[in-house]
């Protein structure tokens, strides 16, 4: 039998397992994946990019690619994203930040640059476009081909560590 004090002590511990889900970011998933935060588990602080380093990867990426997403592997609106631009034949470059030793950083420095912490992020020529609904909707408006049309000459053939359906030509 318990005495008031071991129930007390019980509900303690529950809710400091629960508090350390929560602030690990995982809770909502504790129960079927267990806690898996983005990125390396290991790295620290010091052994990761800066955030002035993860605002320039982002930059270089963004600048040497036509089609940028910014994902997580399990995101329906990543997938919706990514599938909208296999739909239209487009090549685009993915950085899964549940995949990337610094994705949590990289995460960060996209809100910053944003405004959004939300993924996908989506960068047309150097522009955030906005998540997965906003590319299907510029596409079911017409206006993500023309978007992709005015890349940059050196972003117009990605680099083969990409992803997507390979070179995009227009239906002119």
């Amino acid at each position: 039998m318990f005495h008031p004090g071991q129930k007390l002590d019980s509900f303690f511990a529950v809710c400091s397992l629960f508090t350390m889900f929560f602030r690990a970011g995982c809770l909502p998933r504790a129960a079927w994946t267990g806690c898996r935060r983005m990125g390396n588990l290991t790295s620290s602080s010091a052994g990761g990019l800066s955030s002035t380093a993860c605002a320039q990867y982002v930059q270089e990426v963004v600048t040497q690619n036509c089609v940028v997403i910014f994902s997580k592997t399990t995101c329906p609106y990543c997938k919706m994203a990514k599938n909208v631009f296999n739909e239209i034949g487009a090549t685009y470059k993915v950085v899964e930040l549940d995949e990337h030793n610094d994705g949590r950083r990289l995460q960060e420095a996209l809100a910053r640059m944003t405004g959004a912490r939300t993924v996908p992020r989506v960068f047309i020529n150097g522009n955030c476009i906005g998540g997965g609904s906003d590319t299907k909707q510029l596409h079911q408006q017409g206006k993500l081909v023309p978007l992709i049309e005015q890349c940059a000459p050196c972003c117009a053939a990605s680099s083969s560590d990409g992803s997507g359906s390979g070179q995009f030509e227009s239906a002119k």
